[in-house]
């Protein structure tokens, strides 16, 4: 049984992650390297995956996608 799975998807904040991404003009390259400098080890490629809501995010990195976004947890989990 997979357990990380809501309706089809793995997480509910990639879309959120994705829509602040771009209101700030961030590549998904400059995102991962923004995460990176947080001591969160994240590429280019799983940014998209997680943007796409195909890959699980932790909870340590939803805190770090918040500060690296200037957004709080709560933006970022709302519908």
């Amino acid at each position: 049984m997979k357990i990380y799975d809501y309706d089809g998807k793995a997480n509910i904040v990639g879309r959120k992650i994705y829509a602040f991404r771009k209101q700030q003009k961030l590549s998904q390259e400059e995102l991962a390297a923004k995460m990176q400098l947080n001591n969160i080890e994240i590429s280019q490629k799983v940014i998209s995956r997680i943007e796409k809501q195909e890959r699980f995010v932790t909870d340590y990195e939803l805190l770090i996608f918040s500060q690296v976004l200037g957004v709080s947890i709560y933006e970022l989990l709302e519908p």
